[in-house]
């Protein structure tokens, strides 16, 4: 499957006294979303991720990573996850199935060198892992395809669990909170921070602009608002990928909490003087998104960033995904992609059309001057007036 490449911005191959490699200070995380937030460009990023998927992978790209170390499996074989190919593509140096030990021998902000798949921390070896490469991680990918029907059938068995778990709320809707934000007979635009975000934001300028959506934003997806210009109606989410910025906007905010009641992005809103609704339910946040939108009455539901096709909810790398499969079920009716949308829409007034009505307006003005007798005394007091201005002006230089 060929991948987009990314370029990196700042991408720097350093030597420290002619040693080959990349040297750079290190961030090192087991949460690549965590971690993605602090890297700098021209750092070494020391991750834990098992199947690396896309969202990360062009997150590690987009900070300018010199080089990514995983202590995991980029690709475990379980299907093919687009991460590894992406970052190789884009040209980082990426070492997989690297020591573990590294996460105990490396500190945050260290020094090191990465050079043939050899981890190096003031000149002594700290870890090692494989080097890959076009070749290694398309062969992977080859393997990964052939395990991708084990998948789709724990899939499938996720889904059934979900359906027995959580049928009152997809059916009947019992337990969907109440809240301030209104939506009925509106459209709601919900925005995740995933797939083409930004490209989708873009291009549905026009149609925000004539509509006036609700906003609803998923976690990261309020900061991707407001760098699109935009302030989001709503936060839904547990709130670990938000800013506190997007927190304080003034938006309405929905935490997701588990099943039995607890909420660990509840205190975080505490801690901001601000109150929030608590939406208890299995599955992802995304998902409480779209239910809450179809239950609250929107006539249209539009989804930027979110996940469409069985690799993109196996590549979330979460059994739960079977809840967005679900979901999108559900409000199927209502449901349209962003995508979908810009190719679909187009405004009702165009540009040309615009141009056409001022220029009709100004020639039947000019018409009606001319023709008219209160038009040309108008004409023959305007002509008088620019005679008057043209003798003053040449004046001030006589």
């Amino acid at each position: 499957m060929k991948v987009p490449t990314m370029k990196v911005p700042g991408l720097r191959r350093w030597k420290v006294d002619d040693l080959p490699g990349v040297t750079a200070v290190a961030r090192i995380d087991r949460r690549t979303k965590r971690l993605t937030k602090r890297l700098r460009a021209g750092e070494i990023a020391i991750i834990d991720h098992v199947d690396v998927d896309r969202v990360s992978a062009e997150a590690l790209v987009a900070c300018g990573a010199a080089a990514v170390v995983n202590v995991a499996a980029g690709i475990s074989g379980r299907y093919p996850n687009l991460g590894p190919q992406i970052i190789v593509e884009a040209g980082v140096p990426f070492v997989d199935n690297a020591t573990p030990e590294l996460f105990e021998r490396v500190k945050d902000g260290d020094l090191v060198r990465v050079h043939e798949g050899v981890v190096y921390l003031d000149g002594e070896t700290v870890g090692k892992g494989d080097v890959a490469t076009e070749e290694t991680v398309n062969a992977a990918m080859t393997e990964a395809r052939a395990g991708l029907s084990v998948q789709i059938e724990a899939f499938a068995a996720n889904t059934m669990e979900y359906v027995r778990r959580e049928r009152d709320l997809l059916i009947d809707g019992i337990g969907v909170p109440e809240i301030r934000t209104p939506m009925e007979g509106r459209h709601v635009l919900i925005v995740v921070r995933g797939y083409h975000y930004k490209e989708d934001l873009a291009t549905l300028r026009p149609y925000i602009r004539e509509y006036r959506p609700v906003l609803i934003a998923v976690d990261g997806g309020a900061d991707a608002l407001m760098e699109a210009g935009y302030l989001p109606d709503m936060i839904v989410g547990d709130f670990d990928s938000v800013s506190t910025k997007a927190l304080t906007t003034g938006a309405e905010l929905v935490v997701h909490a588990y099943r039995d009641g607890r909420a660990p992005g509840l205190d975080r809103v505490h801690k901001l003087g601000r109150d929030a609704v608590l939406f208890p339910a299995l599955g992802t946040s995304e998902d409480i998104a779209m239910l809450l939108a179809d239950d609250k009455g929107a006539d249209l539901i539009v989804a930027v960033g979110t996940h469409a096709t069985l690799v993109e909810f196996l590549d979330k790398g979460r059994s739960g995904m079977a809840s967005t499969f679900l979901t999108r079920l559900r409000v199927g009716s209502k449901l349209v992609d962003a995508k979908g949308v810009s190719r679909l829409y187009r405004s009702r007034i165009s540009t040309s059309s615009l141009l056409l009505l001022v220029l009709t307006t100004l020639i039947t003005i000019a018409v009606a001057l001319g023709v008219s007798p209160v038009g040309q005394i108008w004409l023959t007091g305007l002509h008088d007036f620019w005679n008057g201005f043209i003798f003053w002006l040449v004046g001030l230089f006589s």
